[in-house]
Formats: structure tokens, C-alpha cells, sequence
């Protein structure tokens, strides 16, 4: 054999092995996932479970802000105080949450506007003044479109022990209607959740902060929230602070249901453009390795393996693999869901297939435009997942120009 022919069987054999992988992927996240999800925890004395301090950064409206906040003031828990934290004093979820206030007088609430700067993480400068005010030694942050059932946090709370520091939920879709919240759903039920699951099975941090519990005190010794004010992934960093001193982090057993009241597909493809300049950004090494966990991709390049290692039909290997794929997917989603889907079969493959073949869009995209818009903001990412604010620049060249055009102006 040539020296060419050995590289083509050793590469032929990584693809067939990363493709075997990936089988068993799927069915680590079916079998996790039935049972880890659903099945929630339950202490038999409620009482002497901890207080709980609940941070919710406010910015702006949607048609749904009032129920999905309104959930948070039906909690099934013992002590809790909410810390609304919003950054304008204009803003009109101010009125939202004086209703809600006035509707649960009984429900111990806070409201903090103006936020103050100890970063460039514009949702940390949000939240700095409710998390210093938070009296008790749990900290839950919780995303504002976030909807949360009665006896949530009872679960994340009890799953919190002297192993286990953090307890966040696995990002899912509230039922509404509409394609682009079906797409949203096939998404978040098939291809996020299987990476989710199987993660966080082997101990591998993926955490996103739309809804975490955590301990106040471990993270006074990280540093605190000003510590991860450079971030614009801070949520993730701040699981891996939790991981580095000795502390599990763990799922709920409950979906982190996202119930915003705007959404379309354009809006949600611009998100998952910018999640991924953040994990090029933060974790190079994973985000190099993700295409050969997309189905399109492993599919093709696996077809060319088989085809080389035991002489199979490339193309009947390639439509097979995506058929086998979709039906796991489909089997995974019902798993997630926790029953039928809210959305006909056909509804699925439409949205199954847009996922799957814009992968490889949304990898170009984040290349070729590395720069991050976030809350009326850009921002510049640099290794290690910190970031500059581009505006903040902008503004202080254009008042250093200005600035010095008035000296000249008094010298002349």
C-alpha cells in the first residue's frame, strides 16, 4: 500500500468510529433523558429547605411577561423573595411588575432599577444590585420569558447537596403556536437536547444560565458576579468556577420552558448564530469538533467510509443513516416533551430537516462575523470568551475627538 492509501484508512476508520460514537450518543440521551426527565424530587419536610433569593433581569415587553412572571408568584416553596432587576427607569416592564406586586402583596419582592457597571455583560450590571440585596443562600437567576411550573423549584432545590452546587434546567420550548415555535421545539427537543443530556450524563459542563440555582457562597469565593462581568458567556464560566472548586453541576429533572411572545424564525437563527461565536470563542476545541455530530455531515462524510472500508452503496448508506437519525430524533423529542408533540408528524420533518441543513450556515456566519449583538449592544469576542464593547468604543473615541477639538478650540 502507498503511504495516500494508509492516510485514507486511518481517516476512513476515525469517521466510521465517530459515527458509531454518535449512535450511541443517541441512545445515551433516549434512555438519560426518560429518565432523569420527569421524574422529580421531593423532600418529605418542605419546611427545612433553604431560602431561596430569585434574581429576574428585566428588559423590555412581550405579550407574554406578565404569565410568564406571574408563575414565579405561584411557587410551591416555602421562602422565597423575587428581585425584579431592570436597567432603565422608563422601561414598561416596570408596570408589568407593579400589577403582579400589587395582585401577590403577600409575595416577598424587591425591585432594583438602574443596575450599576462592573463590566461589559450588560444582564450582570443588570442584576449586580439585586444579587448584592439577596438575603438568602440560594440564588436562582431565571431568564425573564422563562414560565415555571408550581413545584419547580422544590426539585431543583432538593437536588442541591455537599456534592452538588449547582442545578440548572435543560433549555426547552413552552407549547405555542405557530411553525416558528414548532422549529424552536424541533431544535431544542432533538438536536440541543441529545449534546444537553448526554453532557451532562458524563460531567461535561454545557450549562446555559436561562434558569440556575446555585450557592450564594460558592460564588462570593469565586469572586462573585463582578468576577464574570467580562464575559458574555458567563453562564458557562460560571459552571465551570462551580466544577473547578469540587462542585457537581447537575439538571433538574423539569425543562426550562421558554415562552417568549415574540418569536420567528429569522429571530431564532440569529440566536443560535450568536450562541455559536460564543462557544468558538469560549470553547474553540468543541466547536471544531461539532460538525461530525450533525447528521447531514456525518452522514455524507461516513457514507464515503463505508464505501471505502467494506465496498457498501455510498448513497443508500447516506439514506438510511438520515433516515434511522430522524426516527431516534423523533423518539428523543417525545422523550423531552413528556408525551405527544404539540405539532403534526409533517410539522416535525419540516423543521427537523431546516435544522439539521443550516448547521453548517450558521458555522459559516459566526466566522465570517465574529461580532456578537446582544440587548441593543455589539460586542467583539476574543479567546478565552472575553469581550469588548464596540459602542463603548466608539463613544470614547468620539468624546476623546471631541474633547480635544474644544482644547484647540481654546488655544486658538
Amino acid at each position: 500500500m502507498e503511504p495516500v492509501d494508509y492516510v485514507l484508512l486511518g481517516l476512513a476508520i476515525l469517521i466510521f468510529s465517530c459515527w458509531s460514537v454518535n449512535w450511541a450518543l443517541h441512545i445515551m440521551a433516549i434512555a438519560y433523558g426518560k429518565w432523569k426527565l420527569r421524574h422529580k424530587l421531593k423532600t418529605s419536610v418542605p419546611e427545612e429547605l433553604p431560602g431561596v433569593s430569585i434574581i429576574k433581569p428585566l428588559v423590555g415587553v412581550d405579550p407574554n411577561l406578565f404569565e410568564n412572571l406571574e408563575t414565579f408568584f405561584n411557587l410551591r416553596y416555602p421562602q422565597y423573595e423575587i428581585l425584579f432587576c431592570i436597567q432603565d427607569e422608563s422601561d414598561a416592564a416596570i408596570m408589568v411588575v407593579q400589577s403582579l406586586v400589587q395582585k401577590y402583596p403577600k409575595i416577598n419582592t424587591k425591585v432594583f432599577i438602574g443596575g450599576r457597571t462592573v463590566g461589559v455583560n450588560p444582564k450582570i450590571n443588570n442584576m449586580i444590585l439585586g444579587y448584592e440585596a439577596a438575603q438568602y443562600e440560594l440564588i436562582l437567576i431565571s431568564d425573564s420569558g422563562i414560565k415555571m411550573c408550581e413545584d419547580t423549584l422544590e426539585d431543583m432545590a432538593v437536588c442541591l447537596n455537599n456534592k452538588v452546587g449547582m442545578v440548572h434546567q435543560m433549555p426547552y420550548i413552552s407549547d405555542r403556536s405557530g411553525f416558528a415555535s414548532h422549529v424552536e421545539k424541533v431544535f431544542f427537543g432533538t438536536q440541543h437536547a441529545k449534546m444537553y443530556l448526554c453532557a451532562n450524563m458524563l460531567g461535561i459542563n454545557c450549562t446555559t444560565g436561562m434558569s440556575c440555582l446555585m450557592k450564594k457562597d460558592v460564588i462570593e469565593e469565586a469572586g462573585g458576579l463582578t468576577a464574570f462581568a467580562e464575559y458574555l458567556a458567563e453562564d458557562y464560566l460560571l459552571a465551570q468556577a462551580f466544577i473547578d472548586r469540587g462542585w457537581q453541576v447537575k439538571i433538574s429533572s423539569e425543562t426550562a420552558k421558554q415562552n417568549s411572545g415574540h418569536y420567528s424564525i429569522s429571530h431564532f437563527h440569529a440566536r443560535l448564530i450568536r450562541w455559536t461565536k460564543l462557544r468558538i470563542a469560549t470553547i474553540p476545541l468543541v466547536s471544531a469538533l461539532e460538525p461530525i455530530f450533525q447528521c447531514m455531515f456525518l452522514g455524507a462524510v461516513a457514507s464515503w467510509a463505508v464505501s471505502y472500508l467494506f465496498d457498501w452503496t455510498a448513497l443508500v448508506f447516506f439514506l438510511v443513516h438520515v433516515l434511522v437519525w430522524f426516527l431516534l430524533d423523533y423518539i428523543l423529542a417525545k422523550v423531552v416533551q413528556g408525551g405527544p408533540l404539540p405539532y403534526s408528524k409533517f410539522e416535525f420533518l419540516v423543521g427537523w430537516i431546516l435544522n439539521e441543513t443550516c448547521f453548517l450556515y450558521f458555522i459559516f456566519s459566526a466566522h465570517l462575523n465574529p461580532v456578537v449583538e446582544w440587548r441593543g449592544h455589539k460586542y467583539k469576542l476574543r479567546w478565552g470568551g472575553m469581550m469588548e464593547e464596540l459602542n463603548s468604543q466608539n463613544n470614547y473615541k468620539s468624546n476623546l475627538k471631541h474633547t480635544l477639538t474644544e482644547i484647540s478650540s481654546e488655544k486658538a
